[in-house]
């Protein structure tokens, strides 16, 4: 087979990679002379879909339980009940999402067993009539009695060797490191005593499981590292989070971001006028405990045309904000209206406001980290010593080692320039920057395109 010439644009654009800076950090240096706009991006935002035509108002409604009842078209109404908890076939599971915009609950087997057994509702779900179901129950229960003494013994011996001598133990040090395998191995027999109970998976698949509780916490933690974390790892790396703000990030805690009513996805575009007020913040962390942790938000891509490069913006900083497996919500909003009330500066936990992300007219996306970082020993920091922080050229990795914070979980989303970002700019004071607009440097080509360029 002849092998196939590259062509010149091929070997212009290899020369052009090679001829790239590195960072310090080793990420390639991103310029703005060179950086595409928003809508010049491989990733664009999707089209918004057409907006739905509301239904006709008749005369003849007379309240508004008719004009309810005329939002589903006659066709899906003759699709019958559809209970969430019952729903078997695929085809009864997309018209119950499509009509009542409802998820099924739990599993399609579980409902399944329950929809046959609905003729004996007053029967527990552990004593249903199933021959097999009882037997393996059975073999189950044997299995926890033995892990159960299991857990026993182990916590007697860990009981002799907390009041064991530590000259005995071979030091401190070898007896807290004995202490803490053993600690460990006992953690890890509760969660297995209870990992294959069909009641406790039938309760955490219903959302009624104790977050208080280890197995719980474990069935969590299982079900998030499957799908949402591997989705949040891919965004954030994607977008290049780290290295560029944090030289690495270990994901420990699930994390949702909403604006409004409205849940934003990691890296998703939000409209500036929606993102002019705090957002919402819901942290799951699965360990047992409470934690006091600190928020940031960080603008990654702050243009900065005489250096033709970018920095930093911190746009908002909380801390001493209390967190545990089962008080999962952030409400910054409420936490501000609460600070409004207190006189004392050191009380608070807002330590810099809100500060609505600005995207300048031609310029790049923004990338916009929320980070939630893991206060040390839970400790309440000096807030009139955060304080200091300077918003512009704000360093997340200086930011950390001072007031020796740990990453414990980040998501992000993006802003660019939109319909309402001017009416944002005026709100903001910054009506200078309305009518600027970035536009990229033309590149002087070199040598040989230049005369490729005059034979044409």
């Amino acid at each position: 087979m002849p092998s196939v010439k590259p062509s010149f644009w091929q070997i212009n654009a290899c020369v052009r990679c090679v001829r790239q800076p590195a960072s310090v950090h080793g990420a390639p240096v991103r310029l703005l002379s060179s950086s595409s706009t928003a809508r010049e991006e491989l990733q664009t935002q999707p089209p918004p879909p057409p907006p739905v035509p509301a239904p006709a108002a008749t005369a003849s409604a007379p309240n508004d339980s008719n004009a309810a009842t005329a939002e589903n078209p006659e066709y899906m109404k003759k699709w019958g009940t559809l209970d969430p908890s019952s729903v078997v076939f695929k085809r009864d599971e997309r018209r119950l999402l499509r009509r009542e915009g409802l998820q099924p609950v739990g599993s399609r087997r579980r409902r399944a067993l329950l929809r046959r057994s609905a003729n004996t509702p007053d029967i527990p779900f552990e004593q249903l009539p199933y021959q097999c179901f009882q037997e393996a129950r059975k073999i189950l229960l044997e299995d926890r009695q033995e892990k159960l003494k299991q857990i026993e013994t182990q916590t007697l011996r860990l009981k002799n060797l907390i009041a064991q001598d530590p000259a005995v133990s071979g030091g401190q040090a070898a007896k807290e490191a004995r202490m803490r395998s053993m600690r460990n191995y006992i953690n890890e027999l509760v969660i297995l005593a209870d990992i294959n109970d069909p009641v406790v998976k039938k309760k955490f698949e219903d959302g009624q499981g104790d977050m208080n509780k280890p197995i719980y916490r474990h069935l969590a933690s299982l079900k998030w590292r499957k799908y949402k974390r591997l989705v949040l790892e891919q965004r954030i790396s994607q977008m290049n989070i780290v290295p560029d703000l944090l030289p690495a990030l270990d994901l420990a805690a699930d994390i949702d971001l909403g604006f409004g009513r409205k849940n934003i996805p990691p890296g998703e575009f939000v409209d500036s006028e929606m993102s002019e007020s705090m957002p919402r913040l819901n942290v799951q962390c699965f360990e047992a405990g409470e934690k006091l942790v600190s928020v940031v938000v960080v603008d990654a891509d702050v243009p900065v045309p005489e250096q033709d490069g970018f920095t930093y913006r911190c746009q908002f900083i909380a801390s001493n904000i209390l967190i545990s497996p089962t008080q999962t919500s952030i409400p910054l909003i409420r936490i501000d209206q609460d600070d409004n009330k207190i006189t004392d500066p050191a009380a608070k936990r807002i330590v810099l406001p809100w500060q609505a992300p600005l995207a300048q007219r031609g310029a790049p996306y923004h990338r916009l980290a929320v980070i939630v970082l893991e206060q040390k020993d839970a400790k309440a920091l000096n807030v009139l010593d955060v304080k200091r922080t300077r918003r512009h050229g704000f360093i997340l990795r200086s930011f950390v080692d001072k007031h020796q914070l740990k990453p414990l979980t980040a998501t992000l989303f993006r802003t660019q320039w939109d319909d309402n970002m001017a009416g944002v700019m005026e709100r903001a004071g910054m009506e200078s920057m309305i009518n600027v607009e970035l536009k990229r440097k033309r590149l002087e080509p070199l040598p040989h395109k230049r005369r490729t360029e005059r034979m044409r």
